[in-house]
């Protein structure tokens, strides 16, 4: 417990060491580290969390990079979590994203730490909100989240982030993805990146109609042609209260457009902090991560407590002897100490 409390304080005073140690007990889920995060919660900082997803060749780690150095020339302490995908045959990961910002290595401002999926879905590892705790208690002022990049599935981020940039490029087709993937419900901030490229405004356009289209009335289609066109045109309106997310065209490889970025996230942080849309968000993330938090906490309870138990059942479903289903519910019965 002399150790643990030791941690604790090298956590809150900021030290690199012992938050890489802290961040090492949770990814490996170490009994210590529930007590960790136990000592930890209520005095935590207020950091501003930034979350960055969309498809691979995006340029996502550039634009991290980029977004790093202006928040250090602004003097802010930044930590970024990089989640990268586990294998699922050796269950090893490169880690590869870190090597992209290794400049900022010796920087005792920034903190930067690539964690494994280990095989969990949604763009982010299980551990992820538990590290983000730390870092909050670390004092950092800007925390930036970057998901795997599988391009369809990874909404966890918009549980844990304050704002989440969703990074597209002209040529992927992501206007498809787009589409597919909800990114319209899922961005507060889009990022055209590699701009320089041809069809960047093309791309920015299809994101304008595909908003634009959220502000169409239900009844579009017995709409005059001319009346619907003229709706796409205008551009996404906002609502008294609502944010319509801003495109911005970015170069990270030259930095251009990365200010810009910035003041679009401050006025998104300041819409939370002002708006009853900021404080549902908010609530909406406490709840979410109370429930994910009582899940796995259920879980490790049958697998510690009914381990013969689900080992029996898992045979008879296997061997063809009994449904899932049923012996679900059985399992489910006999932890809550029902006989019926």
């Amino acid at each position: 417990m002399a150790d643990l409390a030791a941690l604790v304080q090298g956590v809150q005073r900021g030290d690199m060491r012992a938050l890489a140690r802290a961040c090492r007990l949770i990814d490996e889920r170490d009994p210590r580290a529930f007590e960790l995060l136990k000592q930890i919660f209520g005095h935590e900082g207020s950091a501003y969390v930034i979350g960055v997803t969309g498809t691979p060749g995006a340029g996502k780690s550039t634009l991290v990079d980029g977004l790093i150095r202006l928040y250090r020339d602004q003097e802010q302490r930044v930590a970024v979590l990089a989640i990268d995908p586990t294998s699922p045959y050796s269950g090893g990961a490169i880690l590869g994203d870190r090597i992209r910002m290794q400049q900022h290595f010796t920087d005792e401002g920034v903190f930067i730490r690539s964690i494994a999926t280990r095989g969990h879905l949604g763009g982010l590892s299980r551990s992820t909100g538990d590290v983000l705790h730390v870092l909050h208690a670390a004092g950092f002022d800007v925390v930036i989240l970057e998901t795997v990049g599988v391009g369809q599935d990874e909404l966890d981020v918009t549980r844990l982030a304050d704002t989440t940039l969703v990074v597209m490029a002209p040529g992927l087709g992501d206007d498809i993805q787009a589409i597919k993937a909800g990114i319209l419900e899922v961005a507060d901030v889009f990022a055209v990146n590699k701009a320089d490229r041809a069809g960047a405004d093309a791309t920015v356009q299809d994101l304008q109609q595909m908003l634009s289209l959220r502000r169409v009335p239900i009844g579009v289609s017995k709409m005059q042609g001319h009346t619907a066109v003229s709706a796409l045109k205008r551009g996404p309106e906002a609502a008294a209260g609502e944010w319509v997310p801003p495109i911005i065209k970015t170069v990270a490889h030259r930095r251009e457009g990365i200010e810009a970025l910035v003041d679009a996230f401050e006025r998104h942080r300041e819409h939370l902090a002002t708006t009853e849309a900021g404080r549902q968000h908010r609530e909406r993330r406490r709840a979410a991560e109370f429930r994910a938090i009582l899940v796995q906490a259920l879980i490790d309870e049958v697998d510690t407590r009914f381990a013969a138990r689900v080992s029996e059942k898992l045979e008879a479903v296997l061997e063809g002897r009994a449904d899932p289903y049923t012996s679900a519910e059985a399992l489910v019965r006999e932890a809550m100490g029902d006989d019926e």
